[in-house]
């Protein structure tokens, strides 16, 4: 028996959605249901290891090559950016990033640079050099919505599921830039070195999805 494939799963709900599709593929995920505080849970009539991480940890390990394969949103992807293969979109964990400002501000009128907060500012750089605009980008740890309200930021790159923490803070989307869902990726020497059982699994979840 070959050495299990290691999986490193983005904690939390993408971790939860992707053991509920484990399920559903028959695969006995009881260790994982029943981890504790474990963090490296067997999936053993599937021979594979699960790796619970965090969602740049996940992009790490798989870059490194100490797990095979990982669960990322396409969020993290972006920002990060890496070598690495995405093999397939897991159509969960769906939302999406957005350009949101205080309600009623015209973000696109005048000439001077616009300030943008975001925990992204690789995408906020990126979407706004596509548009030929100059921008200043500002990293935000914590909540972003404070900015505008501070007049720190003229708008904020984040994510954005049901919009309903921005309307309670008195701004709104007034762009979308891109979709968000889960991504299973994988590390470009494994997806050589053990292509059949790595194929295998993207056949089963792709029949599953």
């Amino acid at each position: 028996m070959n050495k299990p494939i290691r999986i490193a799963l983005t904690k939390g709900r993408l971790e939860k959605d992707t053991v509920g599709l484990f399920d559903k593929l028959g695969f006995d995920c009881t260790a994982v249901h029943e981890k504790g505080r474990k963090l490296i849970l067997p999936i053993p009539d599937a021979n594979m290891e699960v790796v619970l991480a965090k969602a740049n940890d996940v992009i790490t390990y798989v870059e490194h090559g100490v797990c095979d394969m990982g669960v990322v949103g396409k969020d993290t992807i972006m920002e990060m950016h890496g070598k690495f293969f995405e093999l397939v979109d897991l159509g969960f964990g769906r939302c999406k990033f957005a350009l949101a400002t205080k309600k009623g501000y015209d973000f696109y009128s005048g000439y001077g640079v616009k300030t943008i907060a975001t925990k992204y500012p690789n995408v906020a750089r990126n979407f706004f050099e596509k548009k030929g605009m100059d921008t200043e980008i500002i990293k935000i740890e914590g909540s972003v919505e404070l900015a505008p309200l501070l007049e720190l930021a003229d708008g904020i790159v984040d994510i954005v599921e049901t919009g309903t923490t921005l309307k309670e803070n008195g701004l709104e989307v007034i762009e979308d830039v891109a979709p968000i869902s889960a991504r299973l990726i994988a590390n470009t020497v494994s997806l050589k070195l053990r292509k059949d059982e790595i194929n295998r699994l993207i056949k089963l979840i792709e029949e599953n999805l």
